[in-house]
């Protein structure tokens, strides 16, 4: 049996007609930038995630982007982020002319440490962005406490967490500004690329939205010096006939994470560690094993498909090198990166796939 680790095309074909009609009536329309469909996927996700405002934007890159712009961070400010996650959170800062500074993670939950993160504050400390990794959410309180007073924004990377909860409040609800991402990966996922920006702002989701057309406040007159970022209407239009069965897709996830944990816990890997404060979303299932790589090879031999997130931190990323971090500085981002590995995890997968995955698994370790 060949089981995917990730396979898009089986949500595409479980609702092609309702994407047909959707993207068919933008064409009819002729409005292709912004327009009506933006304007209500930002509603909906804002709705949903406990935000006032929502302003789509192109990438979730560019989320992140033009909320260190909207945060003013400037040339020579520092911005605390995780090593262990996908670039953005780093190539955004020194895009602004900041300086990525990286807080090491928590082993169980891979997480930024808040004790790490509190000694990693400066003067020179502007923004912090917490990244609610593979679905969970951050210890937000002690992130909060440690930015309150000090003039530093939170600008929680929740790309791949919307839905997650912290305590009894959405993510994207507590930081001062809030990044998702619509890559067609992520738990709601457009057909190219999209982002969104969140905010309780009002100061902040009006320069946002200026921001992300060229800095304009009316036609031709320009407030701010800003980007091309717009969600465009046929991303958003996708992304509102999937809105709707997000809740659906994040109840499968959790099966499947259920499932997986049962299978596996007579096994010597570590499967997800779930805090107490936390409601997680399952974006990755990714457990942990010193035999990564001969699991992994196993696992291909059977057919099963796995990814690593990620294998190597950002601190010790060639692009990154000027920053002088070296080895052992973020150690247990270093060990995680050699332990991780993610199983198959999507909401089409079949039940009698998850149990092929759970049964090869525990066949390496009782033949290992």
């Amino acid at each position: 049996m060949k089981v995917p680790q990730f396979d898009i095309a089986r949500q595409y074909r479980s609702m092609k007609a309702e994407i047909g009609d959707a993207v068919n009536e933008v064409l009819e329309s002729g409005q292709y930038v912004l327009g009506k469909w933006v304007k209500d996927i930002e509603q909906s996700v804002a709705q949903a995630t406990g935000a006032r405002h929502g302003i789509g934007v192109a990438s979730g890159t560019d989320a992140l982007a033009l909320a260190l712009i909207a945060c003013d961070v400037k040339p020579g400010d520092e911005v605390i982020t995780s090593p262990f996650s996908f670039v953005s959170v780093a190539e955004v800062a020194i895009r602004m002319g900041a300086k990525p500074v990286f807080v090491d993670i928590d082993r169980k939950t891979f997480n930024i440490d808040p004790g790490d993160l509190e000694k990693k504050i400066t003067d020179k400390t502007t923004a912090i962005i917490p990244v609610h990794l593979y679905g969970q959410s951050v210890d937000m309180d002690a992130v909060m406490k440690l930015a309150e007073g000090k003039g530093i924004a939170v600008i929680e990377d929740a790309a791949q967490a919307i839905g997650a909860r912290y305590k009894d409040k959405p993510v994207c609800s507590i930081g001062t500004m809030s990044c998702l991402s619509f890559y067609p990966t992520k738990n709601l996922g457009c057909f190219g690329d999209g982002g969104m920006v969140l905010t309780n702002d009002d100061s902040l989701a009006e320069r946002a939205e200026s921001l992300r057309r060229h800095g304009q406040a009316e036609k031709y007159k320009y407030r701010f010096v800003g980007l091309n970022s717009r969600l465009d209407s046929l991303q958003a239009a996708i992304l509102l006939a999937k809105f709707g069965k997000l809740e659906k897709w994040t109840e499968a996830r959790r099966r499947i994470a259920s499932r997986y944990d049962e299978l596996l816990k007579s096994t010597p890997v570590e499967t997800p560690y779930v805090s107490d404060f936390a409601y997680h979303v399952y974006h990755q299932y990714t457990i942990l094993t010193d035999a990564r790589d001969d699991l992994r090879a196993f696992l291909a031999e059977k057919g099963v498909g796995t990814a690593t997130h990620y294998p190597i931190g950002l601190h010790r990323q060639e692009a990154y090198a000027d920053l002088g971090y070296k080895e052992g500085d973020l150690p247990n981002c270093d060990w995680a990166a050699e332990r991780v590995i993610s199983l198959p995890m999507f909401p089409e997968l079949e039940e009698a796939e998850v149990d092929h995955v759970g049964t090869a698994i525990q066949e390496f370790f009782k033949n290992g």
